[in-house]
């Protein structure tokens, strides 16, 4: 949103009029669009000279007085007739910053921003041009009082009060309702700059505003109902912002005086200042409305899904990118909240400032200084709730949902506590070098490291090996530079390598197994003629001659002849008698049915889905175990499963419960039949 944000508004209408509270910037303005690109060689002043600016800038189709017949509305909007766009533009000047917004007069663009009675409680969009108006009017009952309204249940997502939700409490049930002496309708709206239909998807937009609304608008609106029906609040800071505007233009003052005097009179105008700012650098927005703090703010990557047709910002459907919520699952491009992951605190100050939160929180904030001393990257999460005595699920992923939502924290990787992880760089750095230095420089002055310019370079050329032989080289500096990673990690510096393995059949070993089940096969065969021969030799009755019997039946007709000749008992007898050989047979079967077109292939190849193996590729994971000690091939039973180039040495050695130790020591063991290779997390 920081590329699409324009302003924020306050509008409000009372008996005779709609107004324009109160705005920020004072000056808002659309971005500059090319019609078509300047030349790419614009460097000599001589050809800069000959470009006419009006041939590449892009023109809206009308002047900004005729604005008003461009006017669009949602059907289920329709405007509040409380003014006449001619007559409104006819008496205000386009240049009068005190009266005139985006090209229109400030009353004429309130009125439409608050419409009739019947259209407030609900979600408005109103689009112009290239902008787009969003916010959630609200307004007093047909008595001129301010009432908390109930959830309708036929009411749903788009049409409802925002205070709704607080009127269950019995507390404000209590609370009388507040005198409002002019205010009828208050609107509290978003303007966004249409992205140009050619660098945008307009499903995706859609999407964008919806965000929008639900994270800022509505949340803001629901605070300023509630404090407008118990304390008449928003109408006592309108009269202070109107009788401010009315003597600053009285005196004749620039329209900036009013705008920085009312940061002063009014908590709302500085909550407004305070909110756009940060929405413009993509960081949590620290807010209070009458004393109530909120804290507010967008997804990281939410403006990325307007150029872009993939909808790729969804988590994925694993359970764990699934276990961050709903709320969290679109726009912030999270990694997998597991128990192998770690959490790095972004602020360990224990004073925390704790937002308007409900009832549910409360009880995570109840354990989050315990919580907050025992966080460290070189613990799992499993370790954290180990250590708390945690339930992983209902009390730990909870408070690290929280505290990575409010951006106090970040999920990570692991870092060892000697420093042997191994790190790349990232593809892009997010800030010049220069500007990273001087941090660097003010952050760790007195400690023993080096200069961040020589760290990166010895990262970025020593790629594979662990920061402590790169980097430190000596234990003594180890606390020192685990504040340097820290530092580096919260400033997405460091990517994190994690060894990864996949399992070979080799042709070898291919050719190993064909043999034994080959001669399995012939041994099945032999035992079945030399019954059948026996059965022959003892069958008198038999029209065949004995001797020449076998010979006319398929391997199959003739097991099925010997069983038929076989009586009930003398049957159970002989398969009693036979159990291994009947064994060998359901093996042999076996082999036969999971048989897959790419099995016949005796070249070598990767078995992808362990887990998932054929009785091939079973047989294949048993031969590799020959010859090994037996602690050694029962583990690599239990674990191969995990052995599929997608999981990480962290997430291996947490399901298999084994430490780093065992699976090197698994590796060495089975070298042949393994690929491993390093990889991002």
């Amino acid at each position: 949103m920081a590329d699409t944000l324009l302003a924020i508004l306050l509008v409000t209408t009372s008996a005779k009029e709609a107004n324009l509270v109160y705005q920020w910037p004072a000056n808002p303005e659309s971005l500059p669009r090319l019609s078509r690109p300047y030349p790419e060689n614009t460097s000599d002043l001589r050809l800069r000279a000959q470009i006419n600016e009006s041939e590449y800038a892009w023109k809206r189709t009308q002047s900004v007085r005729d604005r008003s017949t461009s006017l669009t509305r949602s059907s289920s909007h329709p405007p509040s007739g409380r003014n006449s766009p001619t007559q409104d533009l006819d008496s205000t000047s386009a240049k009068d910053e005190y009266n005139a917004l985006f090209g229109y007069s400030s009353s004429f663009l309130a009125g439409l921003l608050c419409p009739q009675r019947s259209m407030c409680h609900q979600k408005c969009e109103l689009l112009v041009d290239d902008l787009a108006f969003v916010g959630h009017p609200v307004c007093d009952d047909a008595d001129g009082e301010w009432h908390f309204k109930p959830e309708s249940p036929a009411r749903g997502r788009e049409e409802r009060s925002p205070g709704s939700d607080v009127e269950t409490s019995p507390v404000l049930q209590q609370k009388a309702p507040s005198k409002s002496t002019w205010l009828q309708t208050f609107n509290f709206v978003i303007v966004l700059d249409l992205p140009h239909p050619s660098s945008s998807t307009s499903g995706n937009y859609l999407k964008y505003i919806e965000i929008v609304y639900e994270q800022i608008v509505f949340t803001m609106t629901a605070v300023l109902f509630q404090e407008q029906v118990l304390h008449n609040f928003v109408e006592e800071e309108c009269d202070k912002l109107g009788s401010l505007k009315d003597s600053c233009m009285a005196k004749g003052e620039p329209f900036s005086n009013f705008m920085t005097q009312a940061l002063e009179v009014s908590s709302i105008a500085p909550a407004m200042k305070t909110l756009y700012e940060a929405v413009k650098l993509s960081s949590m927005a620290y807010v209070a409305i009458n004393n109530i703090p909120l804290e507010l703010q967008l997804p990281p990557f939410l403006d990325r899904i307007l150029y872009t047709e993939d909808d790729d910002l969804h988590q994925p459907e694993d359970e764990e990118w699934q276990s961050w919520g709903p709320e969290m699952a679109f726009g912030w491009k999270l990694p997998a909240l597991a128990p192998w992951k770690s959490l790095l605190l972004l602020d360990d100050s224990l004073n925390l400032r704790t937002p308007h939160i409900d009832g549910n929180d409360h009880n995570l904030i109840e354990g989050l200084v315990r919580f907050m001393e025992i966080a460290s990257i070189t613990l799992s999460l499993a370790d954290m709730g180990t250590l708390l005595d945690w339930d992983l699920e209902t009390q730990l992923f909870p408070t690290v949902r929280w505290l990575v939502q409010h951006r106090r924290a970040k999920v990570v990787d692991i870092v060892h506590t000697g420093l042997k992880t191994l790190f790349i760089l990232p593809p892009k750095l997010p800030a010049p070098i220069s500007q990273l230095s001087e941090e660097f420089e003010r952050e760790f002055a007195q400690q023993p490291v080096s200069s961040l310019p020589e760290i990166l370079s010895a990262i970025s050329t020593s790629s594979g090996t662990q920061f402590f032989d790169v980097v430190v080289q000596s234990k003594a500096l180890i606390p020192s530079y685990q504040s340097v990673i820290s530092w580096m990690l919260q400033r997405d510096l460091l990517v994190t390598l994690h060894l990864r393995v996949r399992i070979v059949a080799t042709k070898e070993l291919k050719l190993r197994v064909k043999h034994r089940i080959e001669n399995a096969r012939a041994k099945k065969a032999n035992r079945s003629l030399s019954k059948l021969s026996q059965e022959a030799d003892t069958d008198s009755s038999s029209p065949i001659a004995p001797g020449m019997m076998w010979l006319s039946l398929s391997p199959k007709a003739a097991h099925a002849y010997s069983r038929r000749r076989l009586s009930p008992e003398s049957e159970r007898g002989q398969v009693e008698a036979d159990d291994p050989e009947e064994l060998e047979e359901e093996q042999e079967q076996e082999w036969d049915s999971g048989w897959d077109a790419n099995d016949d292939d005796l070249t070598s190849s990767i078995i992808k889905d362990p887990s998932r193996a054929t009785p091939l590729q079973r047989q294949w994971l048993s031969a590799m175990s020959e010859g090994k000690d037996a602690h050694i091939a029962k583990r690599f039973d239990h674990i191969n499963q995990y052995f599929d180039g997608k999981r990480t040495d962290d997430e291996i050695l947490y399901r298999a419960e084994i430490s780093r130790k065992q699976l090197r020591q698994l590796l060495h063991h089975y070298d042949e039949y393994l690929q491993t290779f390093l990889h991002p997390s």
